[in-house]
């Protein structure tokens, strides 16, 4: 059974940073692609970031490119997301889950690409 689980969430004021943890079981994390996404209130969920599944190649919204990292550690199954600098337009409960490309260096940030969601952990930004 698929399980995500994330971390990491919390209020911070704007200029702060936030990492964010994803602990993936239930398949073999080595073989998918992970992204993260997110959905503020009212709004569609949309994608932040993905890592392929071979050489770590990554990919980034426009909205968070050079203030968002992602990374993964296969051998701990997890994936993170640190937000630096973070904006009022931040804040959403932010997702993480596996895609299979057949193309081990590509990913995308295409929600239709992606399932088993978990519960999401939220970032609030507030001064």
């Amino acid at each position: 059974q698929v399980q995500l689980v994330e971390s990491g969430g919390g209020l911070v004021q704007p200029g702060e940073s936030l990492r964010l943890s994803c602990v993936a079981s239930g398949f073999t994390l080595d073989f998918y692609a992970m992204a993260w996404f997110r959905q503020a209130p009212g709004k569609e969920r949309e994608g932040v970031s993905c890592i392929a599944s071979g050489d770590d190649i990554t990919h980034y919204a426009d909205s968070v490119k050079g203030r968002f990292t992602l990374s993964r550690d296969n051998a701990k199954r997890t994936v993170y997301l640190q937000m630096n600098g973070l904006e009022p337009d931040d804040p959403a409960v932010y997702y993480c889950a596996p895609g299979y490309y057949t193309d081990s260096l590509r990913c995308g940030l295409v929600v239709a690409d992606y399932g088993s969601w978990g519960q999401g952990t939220q970032v609030t930004v507030s001064s």
